[in-house]
């Protein structure tokens, strides 16, 4: 059974009248419900919390091995994310994304980071744009891992026609829904532009920007599988790599803000 940390009897918090050793290997209360808190999150970004779903409080509790102590604070923490909603009487749940929702999401996004991106042409060094670069090709090459799966299935295909929905080519995964290869490519477009915003500095838009993108990851995984849309963002991203290391800081504005535009519509 996966667990975090077990409180059967947890020891009182340290004070000015008394302060309590506690072994180096456990967890304090706050450590934990942070680590519940990411426990959880990464649950609802991989589905297995889905949108709208009823959060089990006493089954999550006794899957972790905790009390409910620590995960009520976890769930207080997603909720101020925007990642789970608090309903009266009747619990928590995994937040469902309106088409409202993500209209001001996008928007919020496109505002800050194309700030960011135009910021980042004035603000790089040589060397941390080469950085970003090195960003750039690690989307190149994720994007490239999603294709191959398409190629193989089409050089093995000898046999004849098949009443077997399995052997109808139209029926094999296309390149975007190979499992595995999308998450890596949404991984390294997420460090592409967290390092982005680094170099731009700013440390609240940074706060701020990573807050929505929580919420962004709640549809995003959908808007990736859309036919073409993997591609197209590779696309933006060689257009807004071209005006960084241009230093045109208009042209990297523009390109950023078509950048979630064009998500935004792959997304609703």
């Amino acid at each position: 059974m996966d667990t975090i940390c077990r409180l059967h009897n947890p020891a009182p918090q340290p004070s000015s009248a008394s302060i309590l050793s506690t072994p180096s290997a456990h967890l304090r209360p706050r450590a934990l419900y942070q680590e519940v808190a990411e426990r959880l999150r990464q649950r609802i970004f991989n589905r297995e919390l889905a949108p709208g779903s009823w959060i089990d409080e006493l089954k999550i509790a006794e899957e972790l091995g905790i009390s409910r102590t620590p995960l009520r604070e976890a769930l207080k923490v997603l909720a101020a994310e925007g990642l789970v909603t608090m309903k009266l009487r009747r619990g928590a749940y995994v937040t469902e994304v309106s088409e409202q929702d993500l209209r001001e999401v996008y928007e919020l996004l496109a505002l800050l980071e194309s700030d960011a991106a135009a910021a980042a042409c004035r603000r790089a060094s040589a060397e941390q744009m080469q950085h970003l670069q090195d960003l750039h090709q690690q989307l190149e090459d994720a994007a490239q891992e999603v294709a191959k799966p398409a190629a193989k299935p089409a050089a093995e295909s000898t046999t004849p026609a098949s009443p077997d929905p399995a052997a109808d080519p139209s029926a094999a995964p296309t390149p975007e829904a190979h499992p595995g290869s999308p998450e890596r490519f949404l991984a390294a477009n997420e460090a592409f532009h967290l390092q982005l915003l680094q170099l731009a500095g700013n440390r609240w838009r940074m706060q701020m920007v990573a807050d929505l993108r929580k919420v962004m990851k709640l549809n995003r995984h959908g808007s990736l599988l859309r036919q073409g849309r993997l591609q197209q963002s590779l696309h933006e991203h060689r257009a807004l790599m071209a005006a960084l290391q241009a230093r045109d800081a208009e042209g990297a504005r523009q390109r950023m803000a078509l950048h979630f535009s064009q998500g935004l519509r792959a997304a609703i």
